[in-house]
């Protein structure tokens, strides 16, 4: 096929789908044609460019031209004027202050330069073609790697990049591999974890639809640094595109000879498969997810012994979330030290992030490390789109609160601890004053109590009893002393609750209390002299309601 002059990118994820791209698509294609211009005009579909609130979008490229909120109606006039006359058509084009994100996609420069390192590709290659990933230098790091590089060289190699875990914890990934790598088993596994849980959190889900070899590269690295043979992809069964594009990419890669045995002619043997989750936010934490893959009830593991030495059939087993492992071939091309020139000393590289709530621009973004609340919000969401900030949830409904106080705050890992906060798995929900915050707190609460897997009596009593406080305080009929009580049951289940789940009700409630408690003790009604009594049990401490 001959070189066109003129591409038409189209953004399709799980998102534009639903508003009809695939349609926008078929329509530019027929449109092309009708004009004769098919052999001139190609239309691409790519992954998702990043926040723009147009609706379905179209790049035409190398003009730097996008058409926004776009139907299947409004094709023809496009192709038209800008193909067929050669000028702009004013209409349906978006302002040319683009949003950063599109204008890192825009950019004919190589993203990377611009902070784009799990997104480069996204928005600028068919996600489904892995020659368009191949001559984007893809798999260039796998080659690198098994032809001229030891294991143990790979895993210092990501020691030295600083790399910590994109999944929430922030454990250092070269850390991760090293423990692994000296385990002996039978067989070794590596999992990528897509299980993706955290409401509000879709990163994972976008980089798969925009970039699945990558993901797929990240995992053969990870292979080759700890010795495995085999690798899965946990990915919830509600991603119906990313399961379709991270089977099709599989299946390339098979047929390409980078996955399977003797990849690029050496004695490095490894294949992936997908295992598809049934939702259980649960089965995001790593040892909930390992028992579901062995088709048993979704419930965390006592540790240890950890999953590097008794993970997955009882063999060595590496997990790692989608957006590290889609982060580790820009190392092996690049070298640590290029990748310490983005973010902070103690959080070097880029960060994903979903923004969603009362911004302009919702949807996904990828800036270094490091940068803040307010940049965040201003400059790559557009802002508030109505009223003024009140208040962020950072990193999903596990996710601490953080008032206006906290705008300014360097979000990395360490800056983030240091005022008391962690910086989560990658979700912002920006809240204006409109949102009451025993109302947000209650809709907390009551997803941990959906999801409790009820395997311990801390996470199971506790939880319902934090919804019962709450729910009275959302009424505005609260009782003297549930504040007190609702402190109380949060260090109760950070000590003792099972897994991460138990503890994680603590994380909104306490740090709501930080900033909002006046707006949450004018929810007790002071006429009410004594409380009600109820015993409840959290398993040794019995607590008085």
């Amino acid at each position: 096929m001959r070189q066109a002059r003129l591409y038409v990118m189209i953004p399709i994820d799980g998102d534009t789908v639903v508003i009809g791209a695939r349609e926008v698509k078929s329509r530019f294609s027929s449109e092309i044609g009708r004009h004769g211009l098919s052999d001139q005009i190609r239309v691409i579909e790519t992954g998702s460019f990043g926040p723009s609130n147009q609706g379905v979008i179209a790049a035409i490229q190398p003009d730097g031209v996008v058409y926004g909120n776009l139907t299947p109606e409004r094709v023809p006039e496009i192709v038209a004027e800008h193909f067929v006359k050669g000028r702009i058509c004013g209409r349906y084009l978006l302002p040319r202050e683009h949003p950063p994100a599109i204008k890192q996609v825009l950019d004919s420069r190589h993203t990377q330069a611009a902070g784009r390192i799990v997104l480069d590709n996204c928005g600028r290659i068919n996600p489904e073609s892995i020659e368009e990933y191949i001559a984007a230098d893809g798999y260039e790091a796998l080659g690198r790697a098994v032809t001229g590089m030891t294991p143990g060289q790979v895993v210092e190699m990501v020691k030295e990049s600083g790399l910590r875990g994109r999944g929430g914890a922030g454990f250092p990934t070269g850390l991760k591999w090293s423990f692994c790598a000296p385990c002996q088993g039978e067989r070794k596994f590596v999992i990528c974890n897509a299980d993706e849980g955290e409401p509000g959190t879709f990163k994972d889900r976008l980089i798969m639809e925009g970039d699945p070899h990558k993901v797929i590269e990240g995992m053969a690295l990870c292979a080759y640094a700890i010795g495995a043979g085999e690798g899965y992809v946990y990915i919830r069964g509600e991603y119906k595109l990313s399961i379709e594009r991270m089977r099709k990419a599989i299946q390339d890669a098979r047929a390409m000879g980078l996955l399977g045995d003797n990849i690029f002619g050496r004695n490095f043997k490894f294949d992936i498969e997908i295992k598809i989750g049934a939702g259980a936010y649960i089965c995001g934490e790593e040892t909930a997810l390992i028992e579901s893959m062995e088709g048993k009830r979704g419930i965390p593991r006592l540790k240890p012994p950890f999953p590097a030495s008794h993970g997955y059939l009882g063999q060595p087993t590496n997990v790692n979330n989608v957006e590290t492992l889609a982060t580790v071939p820009a190392i092996l091309r690049h070298g640590p030290a290029w990748f310490r020139g983005f973010g902070t000393p103690t959080t070097p590289g880029t960060k994903v992030y979903t923004i969603i709530g009362h911004v302009r621009r919702p949807g996904l973004i990828e800036v270094s490390a490091g940068v803040t609340l307010r940049e965040i919000i201003e400059e790559y969401a557009g802002g508030m789109s109505a009223g003024s900030f009140k208040m962020a949830q950072l990193g999903g409904t596990a996710g601490d609160v953080l008032g206006p106080e906290m705008l300014d705050v360097p979000m990395d890992y360490d800056s983030m601890q240091k005022v008391g906060h962690v910086l989560g798995s990658g979700a912002i929900l920006i809240m204006n004053e409109s949102v009451e915050t025993a109302d947000f707190l209650y809709s907390c609460m009551q997803f941990f109590k959906h999801e409790s897997c009820g395997n311990c009596n801390p996470c199971r009593n506790g939880i319902k009893v934090l919804c019962d406080i709450v729910g009275r305080l959302r009424a505005g009929q609260g009782y003297p002393g549930d504040l007190a009580l609702m402190e109380e049951v949060c260090m109760t289940l950070k000590s003792s609750a099972f897994c991460p789940l138990g503890q994680s009700p603590a994380a909104p409630l306490m740090s709501a209390l930080r900033y909002f408690r006046p707006e949450l003790e004018a929810a007790i009604d002071a006429r009410r002299q004594r409380p009600r009594t109820q015993h409840v049990r959290l398993d040794l401490v019995e607590l008085t309601i």
